[in-house]
């Protein structure tokens, strides 16, 4: 297959989503297929470049942070991007789009579909769905929702990493199925790191990452463990202040590189994802895979992801966090435990066991076929992967 595949940011820039992308293209590349990525730049990075097999073309866009972005600067990349798209198709004619995130990124694929008589398939991740994330993008999401109808209606197919998120694009009027593929991850083969009394959070600082409510949680705690957080975003300032005030023992780190990231996986006993509202964080796989003893709370994506390989505490709940964490710092026996379901389970969910899915609805959509007729995939994260209706 020859893929165009549309997306918004695309590594370095952006969060899980584009790093989901970019391995999933990959892994579509050593399987034979080429895969060319449209996607929006930023200073200092280069307009064409290959990565791993992928040919990468960045349009001229404004944007000021690698982490994130605003939707003043969201609307720079859609001219752009349309017109070098045009060009892209008629100079490699590719067989399908595939689409990453229906906001911002689903407007083109329609636009281009229409005018090349070209499939799209869309893949959502989390803020891209009206409701998903009000607090950034509610505005927009309600202005946009008649748009967001037509793009998703308009697909060959949709997928969905968690069952969570496909029931919230059904509450949002999406009426076509949604193939459920959770996001997989590369298994890291060690760095031989030597584990310390560590407790880390990896996150961008926004308040739904819930950052705010582990400061509270540890605040007070004594002894010879260490606090660690890892990640950036515009609520930093104000959860360094926090911490300042009522938890000095708390270190940020900022953003990291991602041999810095693993060492720090690979050399904390215990991770914490305390958000709130999650579609299917890679934080967790990332950590599980390198065998962290994982605290996440019950929010949808973050359940789905670690189902019994890690403790859940309520979302927004300090003392939830506080409880696990007196367990585990008070129990070796039940970190080494937890470690071991957590690779365990982890490597049932990597790339090379996943893409092949998202490769099955791609042929399906250039041939014209239903994706819930080809073959779905048995991973631990959801207990029926096939579509939604």
């Amino acid at each position: 297959m020859k893929i165009l595949s549309l997306t918004y940011e695309y590594p370095p820039i952006g969060g899980g989503g584009s790093n989901v992308a970019a391995a999933v293209n990959e892994e579509l590349v050593r399987m034979g297929d080429e895969v060319t990525v449209l996607t929006s730049g930023m200073k200092g990075l280069p307009p064409e470049e290959t990565v791993e097999g992928v040919v990468v073309h960045r349009t001229a866009c404004v944007r000021r942070h690698r982490h994130y972005t605003t939707t003043a600067e969201l609307l720079t990349t859609l001219l752009p991007t349309y017109r070098r798209g045009v060009q892209l198709i008629r100079a490699i004619k590719p067989d399908v789009i595939h689409t990453h995130f229906i906001l911002p990124s689903g407007p083109l694929a329609r636009a281009l579909s229409t005018r090349f008589n070209l499939p799209y398939v869309l893949t959502a991740h989390g803020s891209d769905v009206p409701g998903y994330n009000p607090d950034r993008f509610g505005l927009m999401h309600q202005m946009l929702k008649p748009a967001w109808r037509q793009i998703v209606e308009g697909a060959s197919s949709v997928t969905s990493p968690s069952r969570f998120l496909a029931g919230l694009m059904r509450e949002q009027g999406c009426t076509v199925p949604v193939s459920i593929v959770p996001n997989g991850h590369r298994a890291h083969p060690g760095l031989g790191t030597v584990r310390r009394n560590r407790v880390l959070v990896v996150a961008r600082m926004f308040p739904r990452k819930g950052v705010q409510h582990f400061i509270d949680a540890v605040a007070g705690v004594g002894g010879d463990w260490e606090f660690v957080i890892a990640g950036d975003g515009p609520f930093r300032g104000q959860l360094e202040a926090q911490a300042r005030n009522i938890a000095p023992n708390v270190q940020f780190v900022g953003f990291v590189n991602r041999e810095t990231l693993r060492s720090l996986y690979e050399s904390s006993r215990i991770l914490v994802f305390p958000s709130i509202q999650e579609n299917f964080p890679m934080v967790l796989l990332e950590a599980m895979d390198a065998g962290c003893a994982i605290v996440t709370t019950n929010a949808e994506g973050c359940a789905e992801v670690v189902g019994d390989a890690g403790l859940v505490v309520p979302k927004g709940d300090p003392q939830g966090i506080r409880e696990a964490l007196d367990r585990l710092m008070c129990d070796p026996r039940l970190v080494r435990d937890l470690s071991v379901r957590a690779r365990q389970r982890a490597a049932r969910l990597t790339w090379p066991n996943i893409v092949g899915r998202y490769r099955e609805i791609l042929q399906a959509a250039i041939s014209h076929r239903s994706p819930a007729t080809t073959r779905t995939i048995e991973v631990p994260t959801v207990s029926t992967p096939q579509a939604l209706r």
